[in-house]
């Protein structure tokens, strides 16, 4: 995948972490607020705790990092799983937000 690719796909998915987060805003009680500042994306909980995910361009990975721990996730040509085997980027954004926000929430793409 060259940067060009990388960015798209990349882009897409910090969007759809976005549209999820005000889709949880509008259809339960969680409350999530999603900060975007340029290739970065903060997800503030009410407990105050947060979530990051951030580009990392020349390595063409996306980072996240929750009270669980640091996760790096590259595309497959279908998803971006996690470089260590830990499972598909939104799969554990819905798992980590879950335990954040003390509630179920289903992010997706």
């Amino acid at each position: 995948m060259n940067d060009l690719e990388f960015m798209d796909r990349a882009e897409n998915l910090l969007k759809a972490v976005e549209t999820s987060c005000d889709r949880i805003n509008d259809q339960t009680l969680a409350d999530i607020d999603s900060q975007r500042v340029g290739s970065m994306v903060t997800l503030v909980f009410s407990n105050k705790s947060q979530i990051v995910i951030n580009l990392q361009k020349p390595l063409h990975e996306i980072w996240l990092a929750a009270k669980s721990g640091g996760y790096h996730y590259k595309f497959d040509n279908k998803q971006w799983l996690d470089t260590k085997g830990q499972g598909e980027f939104f799969a554990n954004l819905s798992r980590c937000a879950s335990e954040q926000a003390g509630c179920p929430l289903v992010l997706n793409s």
